[in-house]
């Protein structure tokens, strides 16, 4: 039997601005914003529900323009954020501002509003929740509002608690707001912060902390920063130790803005006696209590609260600003990573991030020709440990690249073997989740390796979500390469595509299967690939999800295969690198940009220049007795010719490299076989009888 690539046992298993664009269909970033981002320069975070719901118009409208030009002359790019229409927007224009400015029916976004606005096409101004959800997926570190939410007064009794607290506590944004409103109960919110284990700091020269409209609460915060710099610091070490909780910066009110203590207390005592006796409750107490104080005090609370306002955006933007410089003098390293002294080779290792699935394997071979259903079949059965994502970091590992592979699995005892059996991988990025399963496949083949049935229990892989990834955003910004496969959620695709874009880091879709194929391509995510390896029927997929012409049955001989075949690569390679389609028994087809008399395979910096051109190369022969397992085959082809291009090796040796690979797993019991070497599979030390001469044809402009 010849050596099939076809990836029929590949496993089963889909994240908005890169940092600067999440997913394109939810979020709209502002030019300026993207470029800013995209040129590391300082973007302040403001929120939009002071524009909705915090002052009447037109007031609000003023003040947003006010503070937003205050961020500039700073030297920041404010970043309004608001949601228009069901879309999130991440800086917004004078006629966007206008707009919520005037719009009497917008909501308050929060966290549990996100879903019900968007998908009703709403608008809404975003609450300090809201805001840091929408900054953080923009990469927006640095966010400057008015006050927080709190627990409320008789919050002990009523559990009426904000959701910004909660949002403070997984959300690493540092949010600079005049403190708590004076509405709330200061104490306990300072005692929820501390259990939610943010971070809080007044800044100026005392710990004294501020009550929105007073400079000082009675309370006091643990500690306090007396300069933009050292603000900027406490941001850099919350963001570089990976804690996944905000910051929260205290900022008095300036004392020109003070008003009278008691005179507002005593306001606010009324209006909250008020908001009571009127049923006010909710969502609704807040803008209640400050349009009602505002007319109690006649108006110094409103010039107060804008005074507030603008002393927070000066004072976050020379933050943002001192962070941006710091990022700069510390190369850029936020996240996580306490930097060590690597090798040259773990330096290498660091370039290169896998995120896919893993599976317990179950391979069931029958010894007779035929499977008979119904009855018990002589056979043999083996456990191995596959998964395609897990597959290709196996395989990067045993060739000297080792990546960071980012997963999941359940805490049970499949997952300790499979970390165990991985000890040579870096796993430090599996997710292990409690009360989920690891992912298990059993596949029941026949004797000359056909699969006849196969099962699968992966509902695991929809846990490599968006929101666990991005953590390790930062090493996704800097990889050499990042390979997807398909079993990952959609939503993750389209993160990961989305950062990569922005950071011009080459990806590899491996599409699984031909139902998963679709993915990259159900909306723009596609046009960020670089390479993708897909076998004829998952290609077909991907034409099919882009509307485009596919053949009503699949070309089976090798002349209609290649006849084929290039017509439903060119429409793919108006953006990706190049596509390596994996044909079976027919060998592989590379097509892509030609160069010096065969396909350019190197990441290109810029948009294509030459024709497009397709070499075919004929498969290796293995003969069905010897085949032991083929579920990792098209996964080693896959690794080894990332290795080769990531080594800058020609195209023949590449793919040579790859066919190498594969005979080597259709050989062992596992998918990835173990003793898989750099040197077993280089295309100058040896096998240089067995291969055939590449074909090379042009393809149709």
């Amino acid at each position: 039997m010849l050596w099939r690539f076809s990836a029929f046992l590949k496993r089963c298993i889909n994240t908005s601005s890169s940092r600067h664009c999440k997913k394109d269909s939810l979020f709209t970033i502002h030019p300026n914003v993207k470029e800013a981002l995209a040129d590391h320069r300082p973007v302040v975070a403001l929120e939009s529900t002071i524009i909705t719901h915090g002052m009447p118009y037109p007031h609000n409208l003023s003040t947003a323009k006010e503070v937003e030009a205050i961020v500039r002359a700073e030297g920041a790019i404010p970043a309004t954020i608001g949601i228009l229409e069901g879309r999130i927007h991440v800086g917004l224009s004078s006629d966007e501002l206008d707009f919520l400015a005037q719009n009497k029916t917008a909501l308050k976004v929060s966290r549990r509003d996100f879903p019900y606005v968007i998908s009703k096409g709403l608008s809404g101004g975003t609450t300090v929740s809201g805001t840091m959800i929408a900054a953080h997926k923009a990469g927006i570190p640095v966010f400057v509002t008015g006050g927080i939410g709190g627990v409320h007064r008789d919050g002990e009794n009523s559990l009426d608690v904000s959701a910004d607290l909660i949002e403070l506590g997984r959300t690493p944004i540092a949010v600079v707001s005049a403190g708590v409103k004076s509405i709330l109960d200061i104490g306990r919110t300072l005692e929820f912060l501390e259990t939610q284990g943010v971070c809080v700091a007044t800044y100026g020269d005392s710990k004294r902390f501020p009550a929105f409209f007073s400079r000082q609460s009675g309370f006091t915060s643990p500690y306090h920063v007396s300069s933009p710099q050292e603000a900027a610091d406490l941001i850099a070490s919350t963001l570089s130790l990976g804690l996944q909780s905000g910051l929260l910066l205290a900022v008095p009110i300036p004392e020109e803005h003070a008003a009278t203590g008691q005179q507002i207390e005593d306001a606010i005592q009324t209006a909250v006696t008020e908001a009571s006796s009127k049923g006010v409750t909710g969502r609704d107490v807040t803008p209640f209590i400050l349009q009602r104080v505002n007319e109690l005090t006649k108006g110094k609370s409103l010039k107060a609260n804008i005074g507030l306002i603008h002393n927070n955006a000066k004072v976050g933007s020379r933050i943002a600003c001192a962070l941006s410089r710091h990022k700069e003098k510390s190369g850029g390293n936020f996240r996580g990573d306490i930097k060590t002294q690597k090798s040259k080779d773990q330096r290498m290792d660091s370039k290169t991030i896998v995120i896919g699935g893993i599976n317990v394997d179950f391979i069931a071979k029958g010894t007779t020709e035929k499977l008979v259903f119904g009855q018990t079949n002589p056979g043999s059965v083996c456990q191995s440990f596959g998964g395609v994502g897990r597959n290709i970091a196996d395989c990067l590992s045993r060739l000297g690249y080792k990546p960071l592979f980012i997963s999941a699995i359940g805490k049970d005892s499949h997952s300790d073997a499979v970390l165990n059996y991985c000890k040579h991988m870096d796993t430090s990025a599996i997710a292990r989740l409690q009360d989920q399963r690891t992912a298990t496949y059993c596949a029941v083949i026949t004797e000359s390796g056909e699969l006849s049935l196969g099962l699968g229990d992966m509902d695991i892989h929809q846990q490599i979500q968006e929101q666990y990834v991005s953590q390790f955003e930062d090493k996704l910004a800097s990889a050499s390469l990042v390979v997807l496969d398909g079993n990952i959620p959609v939503s993750t695709i389209d993160y990961v595509c989305c950062i990569s874009k922005n950071h011009a880091v080459p990806v590899w879709f491996e599409p699984t299967d031909a139902d998963k194929a679709c993915k990259p391509f159900l909306s723009e995510s596609w046009k960020a690939l670089s390479y993708t390896s897909p076998n004829l029927a998952e290609l077909c997929t991907m034409n099919h999800t882009l509307g485009l012409p596919t053949p009503t049955e699949l070309p089976r001989s090798l002349d209609d295969v290649l006849g084929c075949v290039p017509a439903l690569c060119r429409p793919l390679l108006e953006h990706l690198h190049c596509v390596v389609v994996t044909l079976g028994p027919l060998g592989v087809l590379v097509c892509g940009e030609h160069d010096a008399g065969t396909v350019n395979l190197q990441p290109r910096k810029q948009k294509r220049k030459g024709r497009l051109c397709a070499v075919h190369y004929p498969a290796l022969t293995v003969s069905s007795k010897e085949t032991v397992n083929v579920s990792g085959a098209g996964d080693s082809f896959a690794g080894a010719m990332m290795v080769g291009i990531l080594q800058g090796m020609d195209t023949d040796s590449c793919v040579r490299m790859g066919l190498l690979a594969a005979r080597t797993s259709l050989l062992s019991p596992h998918p990835i076989d173990p003793s898989l070497t750099a040197d077993v599979i280089h295309p100058e030390k040896s096998h240089s009888q067995l291969w055939s001469k590449p074909t090379f044809m042009w393809m149709e402009d």
